[in-house]
Formats: C-alpha cells, sequence, structure tokens
C-alpha cells in the first residue's frame, strides 16, 4: 500500500523597502504558525505513570494442528476497521496422552494485551472493552513493575469502554478528563500505551480530524489522529498538550496491521458520561426516544419539500415507546433536539443517548413542509431493548393470483388474505403489496423487492392499487420530482424511500 506524504513549507515574504518620498505603510502581518513543541520530555514524564498495561486471560479449548487461532469473542471481522489492537492468543501445544496415545483436548489460557489509565488514586482504571472481553483474570501492570488483580466495575460494548478496580497499597498516579469539543484539527496530541506488548511506549502527533464515523457502532463519533498507535494500545489515553485525556485509542485503519497514520479515538465528551454511570451504576442509563430512524437524501428532502437534505427521518414508531404519546409520527423530520441541531440521521441517537432518561425535551420537527415542536419525556433505552421483541417471517415466496398494476418497475396488487399468506405477512401489516420488481427499475436500485408493502405515499396512506397511481399523479402535479414511499417488509419493519414520479 502506497502512502503520499505532503510536507507543510511555511513561506515568509522579505519586506520590501518603500520608495523615497512615498508615504510609509504598515506591512501587513504574517501569520506565524506554531512550530512543534522543543520537547514533548515534561509532558511525558507527567502522565506516564498514570498510564498502565493490561493483561487479560481466560481459558478456552485448545484447538487442533492447522487451525487458525481463536478469534477473540465480540472482535468484529470482515472491514478495513477490524479491532487490530487485540494480540495474537498464546496457543500451548499439548503432547499426546500417555495411556491412550491419542491427543485429547485441552484447555490452554489465552492472553490479550492492552492499555488503560487511571481516573482515580485510590484505584479506577479506564481501558477497553475489547481489551477485557471474556477474561476470567485480569492483571494491571504499572510503570513500576507493580501488578494488581482487577474487577471489573461496568462495562458499555456500545462505547467500547470498561472501567475497572484495583486495591494499591498507596494512592496511585492519576490524570484526569479533558474537553474534547476544546481541542482543534491540527493541534498537538500525545498518546500513550503498550504498543506489541512492549510497555510504555510515548508516541506524538496531531489530532487529523473529529467526528468520524467508522461503522463500529451506533454512537461513532471518533477522533482521528496521526500519533502512531498499533496492537496493543488500545484503551490507551490520548492526551492533549495539557495533560488532559481528550480521547481513547480504540482503532487504527490499517490493510498490514501496521500503523499507516490514520487511528481513532473515542472522544472523552462521550467516554466521560458513560464512566460517570458505569462508576454510579454498574451499568448505562440512555435517553430512549423510541422511534426507528434513516438517513434523508436531497431526493427524500425534495419529496418532503425540505429545500436541503438535513434531520433525521422517522421510519417507524415504537408503540411501547415515549415517541408514541408524544405524537411523533412516521414521516416527520426530527431536524432539533433538546435544542442541539440534528444535521443528519447519525447525530440523533448520539444527542439522545447522553441525555438523562426521564427528562423532558423539546422536538423540533419537519412535517406537511411546516415546522412544528413536540414534548418528549426520554424513557430509559436499556429498558426498550429488554421489552423489544424481534419477529421475522420468511421463506421463499410465489406473487399472488390477483389482479395487478404497474408503476416505477414495481407490479403491485390488493393486501388481500392469499397475497398475505403467500408472502407470510404478519397480520398488522396494510396497504399493498409489491408482486414483482423490475431488475433495472428505480424501485430495485433502492431495493424494493416482491413482498415488500407500500403503506403510505406522501404520508398518505394507500390500500387499493389505484391509490398508488393517484399519489403519483397529485406528486406529479404538485411539481415534485419524486414521491415518498414508506414501505414495509414481511416483519412490519418499515423504511422510507423516494421514487421518481416522471
Amino acid at each position: 500500500m502506497r502512502i503520499a506524504f505532503k510536507a507543510l513549507i511555511l513561506v515568509g515574504a522579505a519586506a520590501l523597502a518603500a520608495p523615497a518620498l512615498v508615504a510609509p505603510m504598515v506591512a501587513p502581518a504574517i501569520a506565524q504558525g506554531r512550530g512543534a513543541p522543543d520537547s514533548f520530555a515534561d509532558l511525558a514524564a507527567n502522565v506516564s505513570d498514570a498510564v498502565v498495561n493490561i493483561s487479560a486471560s481466560q481459558a478456552a479449548p485448545e484447538r487442533r494442528a492447522g487451525n487458525a487461532p481463536g478469534t477473540p469473542p465480540g472482535a468484529p471481522r470482515g472491514t478495513p476497521f477490524d479491532d487490530l489492537f487485540e494480540e495474537f492468543f498464546k496457543r500451548r501445544q499439548q503432547g499426546p496422552d500417555s495411556d491412550s496415545g491419542r491427543q485429547q483436548p485441552q484447555q490452554r489460557r489465552s492472553n490479550s494485551l492492552g492499555s488503560g489509565f487511571v481516573i482515580d488514586a485510590a484505584g479506577i482504571v479506564i481501558t477497553n472493552n475489547h481489551v477485557i472481553a471474556d477474561a476470567s483474570e485480569i492483571t494491571v501492570i504499572f510503570n513500576d513493575g507493580q501488578r494488581l488483580k482487577a474487577e471489573v466495575v461496568g462495562r458499555d460494548a456500545k462505547v467500547d469502554i470498561a472501567v475497572l478496580r484495583v486495591k494499591p497499597e498507596k494512592p496511585l498516579k492519576a490524570v484526569k478528563f479533558g474537553d474534547s469539543g476544546k481541542i482543534r484539527v491540527g493541534d498537538w496530541v500525545m498518546a500513550v500505551g503498550n504498543p506489541f506488548g512492549l510497555g510504555g511506549t510515548v508516541t506524538v502527533g496531531i489530532l487529523s480530524a473529529r467526528n468520524r464515523n467508522i461503522n463500529s457502532g451506533p454512537y461513532d463519533d471518533y477522533l482521528q489522529t496521526d500519533a502512531s498507535i498499533n496492537k496493543g494500545n488500545s484503551g490507551g489515553p490520548l492526551f492533549s498538550m495539557s495533560g488532559e485525556v481528550v480521547g481513547v485509542n480504540t482503532a487504527i485503519l490499517s490493510p498490514s496491521g501496521g500503523s499507516v497514520g490514520i487511528g481513532f479515538a473515542s472522544p472523552s465528551s462521550i467516554v466521560k458520561p458513560i464512566v460517570d454511570q458505569l462508576l454510579q451504576f454498574g451499568e448505562t442509563r440512555r435517553g430512549w426516544l423510541g422511534v426507528r430512524i434513516q438517513q434523508v437524501d436531497d431526493q427524500i428532502a425534495e419529496s418532503l419539500g425540505l429545500g436541503r437534505a438535513r434531520g433525521a427521518l422517522v421510519a417507524g414508531i415504537d408503540d411501547k415507546g415515549p415517541a408514541k404519546p408524544a405524537g411523533l409520527q412516521s414521516g416527520d423530520v426530527i431536524v432539533r433536539f433538546d435544542g442541539q441541531e440534528v444535521k443528519s440521521s447519525t447525530d440523533l441517537p448520539r444527542i439522545v443517548a447522553a441525555t438523562p432518561v426521564g427528562k423532558e425535551v423539546d422536538v423540533a420537527i419537519m412535517r406537511g413542509g411546516k415546522e412544528r415542536s413536540l414534548k418528549v419525556t426520554l424513557g430509559r433505552l436499556e429498558d426498550g431493548e429488554r421489552l423489544a421483541a424481534a419477529s421475522q417471517g420468511g421463506g421463499d415466496v410465489k406473487p399472488p393470483r390477483s389482479a395487478t398494476l404497474k408503476a416505477l418497475g414495481m407490479e403491485f396488487s390488493s393486501l388481500n388474505s392469499e397475497a398475505r399468506k403467500q408472502f407470510n405477512l404478519k397480520d398488522g401489516v396494510k396497504g399493498v403489496v409489491v408482486t414483482n420488481i423490475e431488475a433495472s427499475s428505480p424501485a430495485a436500485e433502492k431495493r424494493v423487492q416482491a413482498g415488500d408493502v407500500i403503506v403510505e405515499i406522501n404520508q398518505q396512506p394507500v390500500n387499493e392499487p389505484g391509490d398508488v397511481l393517484a399519489r403519483m399523479k397529485q406528486a406529479k402535479d404538485q411539481g415534485r420530482k419524486s414521491a415518498l414511499f414508506l414501505i414495509a417488509n414481511a416483519a412490519g419493519e418499515s423504511r422510507f424511500v423516494a421514487l421518481p414520479v416522471e
């Protein structure tokens, strides 16, 4: 993989002497960029004793010779953002059984190595959840060689954070969280950790970017840095130049497994509230709205009269969630939540989750081309997850033998008992069933398929095939280029699709 490096060269302009008899001019100020500090030694010396190595071990069945090493449970795989911080599991091959002469399955001790940092001198340590996942024994190793057994106070897989407690004989060196919102792209940062199990290692770089979504979880909002981080740095701190923790190093982008100058840290603005909840309750308590959302693209924005793509489109309402009694509806676009602008659908889950459970908040929505304000009292996400029950229909289906109409490359018919049986549709699903799709049609490009049900068009219900044509004609007469279809699958899960009406 070839990496191109660009050098930034500061060029200063020499001042030119003014000719005689010309009025003196004030030379324009030349912006001077601050160079790197003369040394990072003072910062490193001040924080390094608070950074620890984490050794997590568990018993696992021995694999037969020739098999690949075990994959850590829960570690994401199959994307460029695979968790490259886990250390390889060490396997101890066992000899043949002395009595039978056959090799018997054996238990082995598998180890993973990572990093962490102390935030409380009494013995509170922060690391990544994946570093200690399924571990039966956790050891925290300090700079002076001290080794302490740790217990898990709480963990959160969604943000990949774990809080540990050790019992030291004397107060530990601790660091504190800073405000990740104040650090700017281009500011210096320092990573300290345990790369490749080598022990305390200091690397420096800059904050390369903010708000990175690497599709690792529902609350992705990573800081990107070029400070060198590698396997084993996972769970270690990313420091600002004031010595405060502004991020927790969590992932790298690397086809080879080594640092290529792109690393990701969970910002302290997300991590600290989770740590506080884990310390207080031993579990997370996130706000819950009870809606399913999707991104607003240009076509959807045009069909809803938004003017530009923004906000989070409500694709479904949880019957037992807070949104329903508050009056939120499918097709609403949430543009502000509790005073914070919702620029895209990825913003809303983070904002809602960070809002206290039980708080009444103002929610600004766009409905019918007009902005409205609703009040919602948030529930608790964890309660909503416990209430949720997934039920999926499935199986091969055949189109029902009923009269059909055709538009936009779709054939559709009334949703009668025969169609409901043929497509395994839940009783609660209502609308017009799609019976066939042309492969090259606009609907096929939006992943509409046979067995889907058209529930609404432009937020108006459709009950018969003729309603589909009427709604499309209405949109065209209004000068719209596309119409907004609410499509439900066999299980009743819905999403919005903008399709052209020409």
